[in-house]
């Protein structure tokens, strides 16, 4: 299915698999996720019986137009 590719063994070879390496942390990083986040699954509310915020809600970053910036 796939042919050698002497360039990228040799890549592999001197600055390690960075795609199975990013594939790694991706995967431990989704485990720890999930596992924070079950908690929060579970009960379904907030604890004091608020609403959930609906997505979108809360702080935001804006960005700025191009330009002088007002003091």
């Amino acid at each position: 299915m796939f042919q050698e590719s002497p360039i990228y063994d040799r890549l592999v070879a001197e600055r390690g698999d960075v795609p199975a390496q990013t594939r790694r942390e991706a995967e431990r990083v989704s485990r720890e996720l999930e596992y924070v986040m079950r908690p929060l699954q579970s009960f379904g509310a907030t604890p004091s019986g608020e609403r959930p915020a609906s997505p979108g809600a809360g702080w935001q970053r804006t960005a700025l137009l191009p330009g002088p910036r007002p003091n």
